[in-house]
């Protein structure tokens, strides 16, 4: 028996090595992703009651772990010492497909050999809340495995709890399945998640960053319910990617210069020129459908610049629903739009287990695609954070191979 296997060495079955490769994050390399991450040696972890080890063959890349990079808004290895636990790095990574290596004790939803994409909610099904009937993303368990726990998919082995593993979609590749169990519940929960503000045939849905993950499966999943989803965009290519997903157009972010936090509103001049700059937004929208209609719901994730736009120009009764802020977390609301036409501002975060599945089934029939654009390696893992911290990463959602050998993309930026 092997203390260590190299990537891509494979160990015999039921063997579990002491020590594995990993992307690792130290508190002495906080800062900029793409020097925060590096390929290291650390031990395996060890497999508890109700919990699965997994070989991973991919993981997918997303924005929580560019936080977990800065050690900023949360410092995530300093918060989980305060805890108790005593591992001074961290093994980021939400989501990722793999084989069930090893089982813990009261495991019975799978067996070692399968193959299954990982779900990136993690919670304590004997918490209090739970047993009484929480949804699960709102239990006062609920943690963002990979982000906020350890030992995510950016290793060669990651520990997951039993009901985070799901059926590996048999028609996508190891990196193709790897890349939308984040995105893609995360927007399915957005869109259909809120009763009173389900996304329906003929909403119009307004999707900032269209053409990135989270936007690529919103796009997708409006037009699989009849809906008329509006993509915001800031390129011509990226424009035109979201139109090939199904957006009825794209509105170019670029052309407004309103974007930033709510002024006083007894500040007229910079009142106005919020005004003048959201009307125009809203104009955008009119001209796009061609007739004076109004999102119902609109999806954020940027936060901080856009969302008093959001709330300005959705409709009445209608819902702003975030789901992060990559621009900031300081969100000015007017009081008098949000009351006065009843519209809701809502939080969503992650998604249920019911939800989880809903999106891998709609994966099994081809009705929505990952849209994987970029793939690369564990040594691409810093430098992929990097892309999406600078925003300069390519349109759809990105994966690196672990212990996979394919892709299921030709393109490596």
């Amino acid at each position: 028996m092997k203390d260590l296997y190299e990537i891509g060495e494979v160990p015999p079955a039921g063997e579990v090595p002491k020590y594995m490769y990993a992307s690792v994050i130290r508190r002495e390399r906080y800062g900029e992703p793409e020097q925060a991450f590096a390929t290291e040696v650390v031990e395996t972890p060890g497999v508890g009651p109700g919990q699965v080890l997994i070989w991973v063959m991919a993981a997918g890349i997303n924005y929580n772990n560019v936080w977990a990079s800065l050690g900023y808004p949360v410092d995530v290895i300093s918060m989980r010492q305060k805890l108790g636990h005593t591992e001074d790095y961290h093994v980021g990574g939400s989501e990722g497909s793999g084989i069930v290596w090893a089982v813990g004790a009261g495991v019975t939803n799978v067996s070692v050999g399968d193959h299954v994409v990982l779900a990136g909610g993690q919670w304590d099904e004997l918490a209090e809340d739970v047993r009484t009937g929480t949804d699960h993303p709102v239990s006062k368990s609920m943690r963002a495995w990979g982000y906020e726990t350890n030992h995510g998919s950016f290793a060669q082995f990651c520990l997951v709890s039993d009901f985070q593993c799901h059926p590996k979609p048999k028609r996508l590749s190891w990196a193709e399945a790897a890349c939308f169990m984040v995105t893609g519940p995360t927007a399915y929960r957005q869109l259909f998640g809120w009763p009173g503000n389900v996304v329906r045939p003929g909403d119009v849905v307004l999707i900032w960053g269209g053409a990135g993950g989270l936007g690529s499966m919103a796009i997708q999943m409006s037009r699989i319910v009849g809906a008329i989803p509006i993509a915001v965009a800031s390129s011509d290519e990226r424009a035109k990617f979201c139109l090939e997903l199904g957006a009825a157009g794209v509105i170019d972010r670029t052309e407004y210069d309103h974007w930033g936090r709510l002024p006083d509103t007894t500040d007229a001049a910079a009142m106005d020129h919020f005004l003048r700059g959201a009307r125009k937004f809203g104009k955008a929208i009119w001209d796009t459908l061609g007739t004076k209609q109004l999102p119902s719901v609109v999806l954020e994730h940027s936060g901080q610049d856009t969302l008093p736009t959001s709330m300005y120009v959705c409709d009445n009764g209608g819902m702003v629903v975030i789901c992060g802020g990559s621009t900031g977390y300081n969100g000015d609301v007017d009081l008098r739009h949000l009351w006065m036409r009843s519209k809701r501002l809502q939080g969503s975060h992650a998604a249920n287990f019911r939800e989880y599945r809903e999106v891998i089934n709609l994966i099994d029939a081809g009705l929505l695609q990952p849209c994987l654009s970029a793939c690369g390696d564990i040594e691409d893992v810093g430098r992929f954070h990097q892309l999406l911290h600078e925003n300069a990463h390519p349109s759809g959602n990105m994966a690196v191979r672990i212990n996979a050998t394919e892709s299921g993309v030709n393109e490596v930026v």
